[in-house]
């Protein structure tokens, strides 16, 4: 009988890929953000690296797209430590974070013990994550990057499995997805964001991120909850000054709601116009645009629905911009 041959599996010191934490970790993490949320069973974008908090810098600053939720993430490469801890609570405070993640080398139990205790004693839409990093080789192989989650909110786990598993509704969504992406590229010209396309259970997609490139932090969205779809305007700017910028954008368009209802809204047709403002925790205000149209029953419609999508996106353009920049124009004579 012949022996096979074997190769060792090796952990590799994380300081061996990123000598500086600043300057090679956080930079790589920007870029591999989706393999971080992919850990978390989230489907995270990034915002911001070095994100200003008073005179502190957040490490990185990323939205649960999904939830359309802030996340904090606060990186060591080291073993953890009280200082990391207590910058971790200034953060979330900060950007009034629903979602707190903490990666490091090694968690001491203490540590790992204080996020079980955030999490049993804060509110049911905080979550604290604590995530170690780890890096292994076999043989003479590159070194390929792990997280290990080792502190999650109560039930977590059991949610993420039940979230994760496939089913019929699942897969005509992201039938849907795919052949709403393709329409809207070739059919109608429309440049799109479809990083995430490839999750069977999305359900939206990003139409354009910045509608007015003065205004970084408004996107319009194609959406399609159960029963229905929609284009939507969202001001989501992120922290607490942010909450309160997105507050003004919403009054703004407000104050103009019959004009932008009556240029938006077809006569005689099942539309209506939603609007949300920034309320208690959230950092975000949306204008929606529903129609009735259940994409789940089949594809019988979709033609139907993918035109209307379109149509909504092109008036949403037309109607809103002009308000964006004169928002945006108000805001600066105030500055000034």
């Amino acid at each position: 009988m012949t022996t096979p041959n074997f190769a060792k599996i090796e952990r590799v010191d994380l300081r061996e890929a990123w000598p500086n934490e600043a300057r090679d970790f956080t930079p790589w993490l920007a870029e591999n953000i989706a393999e971080l949320g992919e850990a978390l069973g989230m489907d995270l974008e990034l915002q911001q690296t070095e994100a200003s908090v008073g005179g502190y810098s957040l490490d990185v600053l990323a939205t649960d797209e999904d939830q359309n939720r802030p996340v904090i993430i606060e990186n060591q490469l080291e073993p953890t430590n009280h200082d990391h801890l207590g910058k971790l609570l200034t953060y979330a405070a900060g950007y009034d974070a629903n979602v707190i993640v903490w990666l490091a080398r090694e968690f001491r139990d203490e540590h790992r013990q204080a996020l079980d205790w955030l999490n049993q004693r804060t509110s049911e839409d905080t979550h604290f994550f604590g995530v170690e990093v780890e890096l292994w080789k076999i043989g003479d192989s590159l070194p390929a990057p792990h997280f290990k989650v080792v502190a999650t909110p109560n039930g977590w786990r059991k949610r993420q499995v039940r979230s994760t598993s496939s089913s019929d509704r699942d897969e005509k969504n992201y039938e849907w997805r795919t052949a709403l992406i393709e329409s809207l590229r070739s059919d109608h010209g429309l440049s799109l964001r479809s990083r995430s396309g490839e999750d069977i259970k999305a359900r939206h997609l990003t139409l354009e991120r910045r509608p007015v490139p003065e205004i970084p932090d408004v996107r319009y969205r194609a959406i399609w909850p159960q029963g229905s779809l929609g284009i939507e305007l969202m001001a989501r700017k992120p922290g607490i000054d942010g909450r309160d910028w997105n507050q003004r954008l919403f009054d703004y368009l407000e104050r103009n709601r019959q004009d932008i209802e009556t240029g938006i809204l077809e006569a005689g047709q099942p539309e209506r116009l939603y609007w949300q403002s920034t309320e208690d925790r959230q950092t975000r205000s949306r204008v929606v645009v529903f129609r009735d149209g259940n994409v789940f029953d089949g594809p019988e419609l979709w033609e139907e629905h993918r035109k209307w999508i379109a149509a909504k996106f092109r008036l949403f353009q037309v109607v809103l911009t002009p308000y964006l920049r004169e928002f945006v124009a108000k805001e600066q004579t105030t500055l000034d």
